[in-house]
């Protein structure tokens, strides 16, 4: 992630001296709005989760998980099927020439991997020494299933720099431009978090959960003008003190962790 970070800050130094002499087939960015859509991958550190009731209380150490990608298929595109995959929606502003503020919702998805033995420490709910050896757990899909997938929704605003590189690569087609995007977002986590804990109740609802904060980069190619497609890295820090995992509010989880997300999307740049 600093390394990412690091050549953020780098691009965009190198191409701050590339727009000297700004080539643009599409005009002018102040002043103009953008939006786009797309569908990404996630990738998670491991982390440490604490579950709390009213007779447990403990945490299960670095618990690994992956994301939860769907085959292609018309859900992608149908408007009351789109959350099935993990998509990317933002919308935004130019401010400046090179600058744009956004606000957008990154609906990544988390599944904690099971069958995988972890170290635990703390008090655990009754029932749960079929699945203990020593001071480690079997994370069996009967003791515990716990997953972000409706998902991991980050909702976040971001501030970003966006600078033509056709002088730079010494590519001058016309009605095509080629642009990098770098900047940093701030949001809040407010996931759909399906758990099941030694078969107590399932709770599956929408819950403010914490915050996030994160930085990206990106090229993209924009066509005659208005319509573009992009590619996005972002890598970020995830904070959730207050999930819900149950429908008492005397069950909860805690957890953090880092990410790192592709992303790829269509969308346009428009005047009004």
């Amino acid at each position: 992630m600093k390394n990412l970070i690091l050549g953020i800050v780098l691009l965009s130094s190198i191409v701050s001296v590339a727009q000297e002499n700004n080539y643009n087939d599409a005009g002018p960015n102040k002043g103009k709005f953008f939006a786009y859509w797309g569908w990404n991958r996630g990738h998670y550190s491991k982390s440490d989760i604490t579950f709390k009731g009213e007779n447990y209380n403990f945490t299960l150490s670095d618990v690994a998980s992956k994301d939860k990608p769907k085959p292609f298929g018309i859900y992608y595109f149908k408007i009351d099927e789109v959350t099935i995959p993990q998509t990317n929606f933002r919308i935004g502003y130019f401010i400046k020439e090179n600058y744009n503020i956004s606000i957008g919702v990154d609906h990544m998805k988390y599944v904690m991997k099971n069958d995988q033995t972890v170290k635990f420490k703390g008090d655990l709910p009754s029932g749960s020494d079929v699945y203990v050896t020593g001071n480690e757990i079997l994370l069996s899909e009967d003791f515990l299933l716990f997953e972000h997938t409706d998902g991991l929704n980050y909702i976040n605003t971001e501030i970003s720099r966006y600078d033509n590189l056709d002088n730079w690569l010494k590519f001058k087609v016309k009605n095509i431009d080629i642009n990098l995007t770098e900047g940093v977002g701030i949001g809040m986590l407010y996931p759909k978090t399906n758990t099941t804990l030694l078969g107590k109740e399932r709770y599956d609802e929408f819950h403010v959960s914490g915050y996030g904060v994160s930085a990206h980069a990106g090229l993209n190619i924009t066509f005659f003008k208005h319509f573009f497609i992009q590619s996005n890295m972002k890598v970020g820090y995830i904070n959730m003190q207050d999930i819900r995992t149950t429908a008492s509010t005397k069950d909860s989880a805690s957890q953090h962790f880092t990410f790192f997300e592709n992303m790829y999307v269509f969308g346009a740049r428009f005047g009004i």
